[in-house]
């Protein structure tokens, strides 16, 4: 069994994998195909990477939700082992993220830490139900205006959320929401800590100076001990986890199933429906983007099934919700990680920091866990993609971005990805009146879908027996929007061998949106990287418009834009 989906086997003739292989966790693929001495030496050491970054993280973002940092301990522990055990992603990393931080604090605010524990298991029951539907494919109908701007507002709400602990404000308990925040910040203006300011500083500059000049330090980690060195040390009066939570238990607290009230589900639904799609759409993001890094494939229904699982599990420890976290998971695959044995040893890793070194927590100063949530913050705004896409899509796009954003801040985060989704499809459907048109053969794009077993690979051009040898040639027909873009990631995987070059023909494509564009993108760099050199024949005005204001032109390696089928086999008969 290998990382290839079915889709690709049964297009090159080979019998279709029974629908089970949709769950068969990556571990088992992974033990089936042999797992030695050196993959277990590598894993180690990404597993004991990732854990140290993911030792402050978690204890952070634990408090930013509305809760204590052994919570956070205990959530990285239970669905990071459990993420990475039954994933369909291998190399995800799973834990609490800065994601859920916003949800989590408006649950446990308006309905007690019970109702957060009602709402994790409601959406744990979702995010299974999708995997076991096979819905996971259908997170390429999210366009990417509706997920930069979520993203970017709640990283403006966690931003936000952390400056009582930045300033070391006397707030004794922070209101939700940001004006409200303000507001309290505004009134306690007269109690800012110059001490905590020092530290925060201090904590601030060292995860900055670090991350430019020795990224490969822990630079969370170096950051957060410093920091309780110093106040240690010098006996500053800055709040710490202890002085604020306590002691922190050094040891996993028994499971048990939340208490379920049948009368609440009305009330936890909105809030289990969040869950559950922040949780499925960033858990499947992050494969992607490690797909993207290994060059593997994942199995999107699988990953969903386990999430559901890890969610339910976290929720019986008394957890927060848990999903893939990007960061966590690019750290692992940059230390070196082969399989998800890299995952479950960084649970075990964190189990054993909690064991052993719980006492020494009491002395972080909260200060530096908040300069640490201003990082995370930082990267979770995706301020250069925001910037390039205020500046260079559709105006229609740009105001999805934009109402998506200030709804997530100001209003509601449920309602923002609703808001945004529905404006989303109006444009489309503006656009699709615009600008497609009926031919005998209907609008559809030639490119397997991940679940298409047994569709039949005979759409390609007759010309295709006459071409030069190390020459492949596909023809898009219909709108490449974001509904139809993720299809592009799989074309490579219906060949045997990466070509030498690979003719697009795009003529009978009338429309492009800038998810589209970001994936023709992404398929040009992984094609180049397996040495295949892209050529687009037959751009229409409004897709060569769009994919020139966003920087898809003849200046990107590995692609070329050609007037015709004609000028493309000129070109790669003169590069022959």
């Amino acid at each position: 069994m290998n990382d290839a989906s079915a889709a690709p086997a049964a297009s090159l003739g080979r019998p279709a994998p029974p629908a089970w292989h949709l769950f068969v966790p990556k571990l088992i693929t992974v033990l089936r195909q042999g797992y030695g001495l050196a993959h277990f030496r590598a894993d180690v050491l990404a597993g004991l990477t990732v854990a140290i970054v993911a030792l402050p993280l978690a204890m952070a973002l634990a408090i930013a939700s509305g809760t204590t940092p052994d919570v956070g301990l205990v959530t990285a522990v239970v669905g990071g082992f459990l993420g990475s055990a039954l994933g369909g992603a291998r190399f995800n990393i799973s834990g609490p993220t800065g994601a859920f931080v916003v949800v989590v604090f408006g649950v446990i605010e308006k309905h007690g830490y019970d109702g957060l524990l009602m709402a994790t298991v409601m959406a744990a029951a979702m995010l299974a139900a999708a995997g076991l539907f096979r819905l996971g494919t259908w997170i390429k109908y999210v366009p990417e205006p509706v997920v930069v701007g979520f993203t970017a507002g709640i990283a403006v709400i966690i931003f936000s959320s952390q400056i009582r602990d930045l300033f070391g404000l006397s707030i004794a308990r922070l209101p939700g929401g940001v004006p409200a925040q303000w507001e309290a910040f505004w009134g306690a203006r007269a109690s800012v800590s110059a001490a905590a300011i020092a530290v925060s500083g201090a904590a601030l500059a060292t995860i900055v100076a670090i991350r430019r000049y020795a990224p490969a330090l822990p630079g969370f980690l170096i950051a957060v001990v410093g920091a309780s060195l110093l106040v240690t040390l010098s006996g500053l009066p800055v709040e710490t986890i202890g002085s604020r939570f306590g002691a922190i238990p050094s040891s996993l607290p028994a499971p048990s199933l939340p208490y379920f009230e049948v009368g609440r589900i009305g009330e936890l639904l909105g809030p289990a429906f969040t869950i559950a799609f922040l949780g499925g759409v960033e858990s499947l993001l992050c494969a992607v983007v490690a797909d993207g890094m290994t060059g593997r494939r994942h199995r999107s229904n699988a990953e969903l099934l386990s999430q559901g699982i890890a969610n339910l599990a976290s929720a019986c420890f008394g957890g927060l919700p848990v999903t893939g976290a990007i960061a966590r998971t690019a750290t692992s695959i940059r230390a070196g990680a082969k399989t998800p044995v890299a995952g479950m040893l960084h649970a075990v890793f964190l189990l054993g920091f909690m064991m052993i070194a719980a006492p020494l927590a009491s002395y972080v100063p909260l200060a530096s866990l908040a300069a640490v949530l201003v990082v995370v913050a930082w990267n979770m705004s995706e301020q250069h993609k925001l910037r390039h896409m205020l500046a260079t899509a559709p105006k229609g796009e740009r105001l999805v971005l934009v109402i998506t954003l200030g709804l997530t801040v100001l209003v509601d985060l449920t309602l923002a990805i609703e808001v945004g989704v529905v404006l989303a499809a109006i444009l489309f459907m503006h656009g699709m009146a615009e600008a497609v048109s009926l031919t005998p053969e209907g609008a559809r794009v030639i490119v397997p879908d991940e679940d298409d077993f047994a569709r039949p690979r005979d759409d390609r051009y007759s010309q295709r027996d006459a071409l030069p040898e190390g020459v492949e040639v596909f023809q898009l027909r219909g709108p490449l929007f974001f509904g139809a873009a993720g299809r592009l990631a799989d074309v490579m995987e219906t060949m045997p061998r990466a070509p030498r070059h690979f003719i697009l023909r795009m003529r009978e494509v009338p429309f492009i949106d800038s998810t589209g564009v970001a994936a023709l993108a992404d398929f040009v760099r992984r094609s180049r990287a397996a040495g295949t050199h892209v050529i687009v024949t037959g751009v229409q005005p409004q897709p060569r418009t769009v994919m020139a204001r966003m920087g898809l032109t003849d200046t990107m390696p590995g692609f070329t834009v050609a007037e015709d089928f004609a000028a493309a086999l000129a070109l790669v008969r003169a590069a022959a």
